[in-house]
Formats: structure tokens, sequence, C-alpha cells
């Protein structure tokens, strides 16, 4: 339990107190279970409107809530909350083995991959839980843990209703979604603080987009290592937030050792943190520079989640991104509001505003809800998969059932074009493709079914090869692109069955 002598409760907020009765309302009005999801801007204060709304279903339903984070963080901060408006609670991490009286209270709060390992040995880990909270709803490892709470109603909070893994949209899972107040209309109320944002057009030559649909930290950290992307940083630092309490976001570890070393080197009171570090050096970090009025923390991914320092007064994105979550994430560390602080600077070393547009631009969450693919086809240009290269990066462990090398030996459109050049059709190349991902598949396979299981396994690398050919060819509608893929495993497995026959 977490002692509220310690903590002060955040009161709601009006729009705050009209959320909770929305929601509520929802639940009380819709078939049991019921699975709702619920947007606000960072910085809206989903934590106090979940945990208000937890208090509330347990006084009213009398069943126990169970509240799922990904960052211990996350669950330090809920528990705060829940302890000091007067709803025990437990947080399920690594040392809980076991609960041994469920009695005691009413509310779990579990980070998801602590919580899958205990529902694997024990699927009646936690019992009778009538209503799940999934905090950060839009990233996809939470899916593992609900099929053990299939009778539960369910309530995911997000400040981007768009899933991590675009293959498995949000709708699929949820009913509806209810979306709150937008980033302009809190600014307007005086919830959060405006943005100033600074545009510095960059050149991205060089970034490759990988199959996760942003570009590959491997790219990334070429291109934002280079000595004039360096140059620029520092400029456009001296510029516009000299003096200021400045997080940096890179993409890539090396990024942000170059950045700390750089602004070491120009007497700058500066810091790195990366996933790499223990806790305790983070904390030591983040003490640092929560005292430091002055403080440059370069950092890379983990302070978009679960990272409240209101005293920030710019945000530097020194990365590009293809991921809207993650530009709303970045920026939103720097809108919490304080006393002689209505608004931060952000600075944008990525061209992301252009891909983007501002921070404060309305969006229309419904229509990022319920046609995502469209939503972000709007926003993110074929001109720019153009642009860039698409590079395909083999997930752990591919290597000891594939031959990787033969596999990143060919690429689809170096392929077609030599296949014109040679007066033959460009159609040929999608031949060569496979040909190519079968001698990598009977390179280790042992026989048929392992060779099959192959084929199962690079779906996504079938998918984006067969893509590359459709750009290249300028034919990329959704049926033919079905039509080319499901012919490719045919034909595939077709010849991985006879080659074992042989």
């Amino acid at each position: 339990m977490i002692d509220t002598d310690l903590y002060k409760a955040k009161e709601l907020y009006p729009f705050q107190s009209e959320t909770v009765a929305q929601i509520l309302l929802e639940f009380r009005h819709n078939v049991h279970p019921f699975k709702l999801l619920y947007q606000l801007p960072t910085g809206g204060g989903k934590t106090v409107i979940f945990s208000a709304i937890a208090k509330q279903y347990i006084q009213e339903w009398q069943k126990r809530v169970l509240i799922l984070t990904h960052r211990i963080e996350l669950s330090i901060q809920t528990s705060r909350q829940l302890s000091a408006i007067g709803v025990p609670n437990k947080i399920i991490n690594s040392g809980v083995k076991n609960i041994e009286d469920q009695q005691d209270c009413n509310c779990y709060i579990a980070m998801v991959e602590t919580l899958n390992n205990r529902l694997q040995d024990n699927q009646q880990f936690i019992e009778e839980v009538g209503f799940v909270i999934v905090d950060e709803a839009h990233y996809n490892s939470f899916r593992k843990i609900f099929q053990y709470y299939q009778g539960s109603s369910i309530l995911g909070v997000t400040a981007t209703p768009l899933s991590s893994n675009k293959a498995l949209p949000l709708k699929d899972h949820y009913q509806k979604l209810i979306h709150g107040e937008s980033i302009k209309s809190l600014i307007e109320l005086g919830y959060l603080a405006d943005a100033e944002t600074y545009n510095y057009d960059v050149n991205l030559h060089g970034l490759k987009i990988g199959n996760n649909g942003d570009f590959t930290v491997s790219s990334s950290d070429v291109v934002f290592s280079n000595y004039f992307m360096q140059e620029k940083l520092l400029f456009a630092y001296e510029e516009v937030a000299l003096g200021t309490k400045t997080l940096i976001f890179n993409a890539g570890i090396e990024t942000s050792i170059q950045v700390f070393e750089l602004f070491k080197k120009h007497k700058y009171d500066v810091r790195h943190l990366d996933s790499t570090m223990g806790d305790k050096e983070r904390k030591e970090i983040l003490d640092w520079f929560k005292k430091t009025p002055n403080a440059v923390l370069t950092s890379v991914g983990i302070l978009t989640t679960g990272f409240d320092e209101p005293t920030v007064k710019t945000i530097v994105i020194n990365r590009a991104t293809r991921s809207l979550t993650l530009y709303h994430q970045m920026i939103g560390r720097g809108s919490r509001k304080i006393p002689d602080k209505d608004s931060f600077q952000v600075i944008d070393l990525g061209n992301n505003v252009r891909r983007f547009g501002y921070w404060q631009d309305h969006v229309n969450w419904q229509d990022a809800f319920r046609f995502p693919d469209r939503f972000l086809e709007s926003r993110i240009s074929e001109l720019e998969d153009l642009e860039f290269e698409v590079e395909f990066e083999f997930p752990k462990g591919y290597e000891k059932h594939l031959a990787l090398d033969i596999l990143n030996a060919f690429n689809m459109k170096e392929n077609y074009y030599e296949c014109l050049d040679a007066g033959v059709k460009g159609k040929l190349a999608v031949d060569n493709s496979m040909q190519n991902h079968f001698t990598a598949i009977i390179a280790q396979a042992q026989n048929v079914e392992e060779g099959l299981k192959c084929v199962e396994m690079l779906q996504e690398h079938i998918n984006h090869r067969i893509k590359n050919y459709t750009r290249c060819i300028s034919k990329s509608s959704e049926n033919y692109l079905k039509y080319l893929v499901e012919t490719y495993n045919r034909q595939l497995s077709q010849k991985i069955r006879m080659h074992f026959d042989d």
C-alpha cells in the first residue's frame, strides 16, 4: 500500500468530473461486458479520471478492478492517486508471486508482462475481476491479457487511439470511442501550456523505413549523428532554447551520446539517459534534471510515457518519426502547466510538423479509430514512401530458422530494374524473390513441416517485398496486392513440398 500522507490527491477539474460521469453512464447503459476506449491528450489527467472511475465502480458494482500499465512509474503514480482518494490497492510487481488474501483490497495494479507470467501459471491469480482499465491502451502488448478476462468490462485510455500494430486496430477490440477535450481546448481552459514551435528544414536523405512503419534506429543514428545535423541541433538550441530546461528526444543511443558530448564540449550542463541504465543511475539523473534550472537531458525513448517534469521549458525532437502517437507523446512532455509557465517551446529537427501538422491542430480521433488505415495514409503520403528506402528488420531469433544473409542479399526494387534492363518482364522479379525465399528456407529447414513454418514466419517480409514490387509498377490497389501475396504464398509452399517430397 502507498502512504497517503506522502501524497496529496489530485482533485478533479470540472471537465474531468463530467468525463467520469459520462464514462460510468456508458457502462450502466450497455450490456456487460462492454469495451470502451477513451481518448484524452497527454497532460489532461487520465490517471486522475480512471482512478475516480475505479473508485465509483467498486462502490456501485461491488466487483474487483484491475488496472494494467506497461511501466512501473505509471503503476506507482496510479497507486498513489488511488490511495489518496481512499481506494486500498496493491501493485503486482515481479516480487509478488501469489496473493494470500484477496479480500484485503478490491483494486490491483499490474505490469502487463508480470501479470501475463502469473496468469500463465494460474488463470485465477486475481479472482472476480469485473472491470479492467488499460492505461496507454494503444500498446498492443495488452491484448495477451484480455483472453483471461473475457467476462469483464474494459476501459482503455490513451492520448492517441491508434494501435502500435497497424495490423491489429483498436476498433477490433473496443466497441466505442469517447474523445475528451482537444489540446486546443485544454490550452484555452488553462489546463495545458501552449507550444511555440520552431521548424528547421533538414535533409533526411538516408533514412530507411522499417517493417514497423517507422524509420529504423540504425538509419536514424547514421543521419542524426553526422556533423551537419549535430551543428544544426546546437545552433537551434542556442537560438531558441539557451538557458531553459531542455529535453532532447533521439531515436538511437549512439546519437544521444554524441549529443551529450557535443553539449558537454560547449560547457552546457548536460546528461544522457537511455534504457540500458540501472534504476539507481536513472533516478539520480532525473533528480538532477528536476533540480537544475538550465539542465539539458538528451534521451532515447524511455521518457515518452510515465515521466512528468512540469519545469521542462523546451522539447527538442532530434529525430524523425512516422508515428503520430510518438509525436504527441514527445511534445506532451512539455505541456504540463505550472505557475509562471503558460507556454513552452518545441524545436523540430525531423520535418515532423510537415508530416503531422502542429501539436495543437485539430485531429478527428473518431476517424482515426474507425478508419485507421485511411487516417494514417492521409498523413503519410506515398511520396514519402518513395522518398525513403523501405528496409525490413527481421525479429530476433529468426536467424535460427532462416538464412538471413541470403534474404538480405535480395532487393526487390533493384531486381525489378535489372529485369527491365535485361529485356525481360519486370514480373520476373517476383519469381526471383520467391526463389530467394525458397533458398533461404531450405538452407536450414530439415523437413516440410519446418519449411512451411518458415513461410508463416516470413509473411510480413513477403508482404514487404510484394508491396515494393507494386510501387515499382505503380499499381498498388489493395485487391491486386492481396492477389499477388496469396499466389506467392501458394507457389512458395508448393515448391517446399515438392523439394522435400523428392
